[in-house]
């Protein structure tokens, strides 16, 4: 009988290293961590509000221009908000005198991808500047575009891998997702956001996405 107890300290000890390398094989094997964009609200505060939302057809892109939404603003020194948002998002980012990224490492929450050269990287616009304007933008002043284009507060800016956001274009989540499908709810949570913050109107089929998407949250 005396032996039974040291069999079962055995197994637990086996147990136990077993979890532990378990543990370490996660760690290794998972994204770098690293800083993101301000939380956005959460899904259930975003049903809330979708609920209320009455769609409105989308406005004409008529006049628009990216020049109407003056961007990247300087945020301090010789930092602007592109370079901003690359050492937020960033790993390690080590800018030089001018502020530019010259080295650090990037996670793409769209897609997956990480890089390690700020040129494969963009900034994408959640609501993109197109997509504002239709959706009232174009009726609000210079100066409040200006402060649209360049949102750190709101989670409206992230650091993602160029041609997916190039590919992404004006698109609202009715036409385009992210195909890393573990961050659709935070796009959705973000791109509702936004639109409530700045009162920005959403159209029938952008809003039963967001929907679809969040009640799977």
């Amino acid at each position: 009988m005396a032996l039974i107890p040291s069999i079962y300290a055995r197994r637990l000890g086996v147990l136990a290293s077993a979890a532990a390398l378990a543990a370490l094989t996660t760690l290794v094997n998972a994204p770098a961590a690293q800083a993101a964009p301000p939380t956005p609200i959460s899904a259930s505060a975003a049903r809330t509000y979708l609920a209320t939302v009455t769609p409105k057809a989308e406005g004409s892109s008529t006049g628009y221009s990216r020049d109407l939404f003056p961007h990247w603003s300087t945020v301090s020194g010789t930092c602007n908000t592109r370079e901003t948002v690359l050492k937020r998002d960033g790993v390690n980012v080590v800018q030089d005198s001018s502020c530019a990224a010259v080295s650090g490492s990037w996670y793409s929450e769209y897609d997956g991808a990480t890089w390690t050269a700020a040129a494969d990287l963009d900034i994408d616009h959640v609501v993109a500047l197109s997509e504002a304007w239709r959706s009232g933008a174009s009726s609000w002043t210079t100066s409040k575009r200006q402060q649209f284009a360049n949102d750190l507060t709101r989670p409206q800016l992230i650091a993602v891998t160029d041609n997916v956001n190039q590919a992404k274009g004006d698109l609202d989540p009715a036409e385009w997702m992210p195909s890393r499908t573990a961050y659709r709810c935070t796009y959705a949570r973000m791109w509702v956001h936004v639109k409530q913050y700045w009162g920005l109107s959403m159209d029938s089929a952008e809003k039963t996405a967001l929907v679809n998407v969040l009640n799977g949250c």
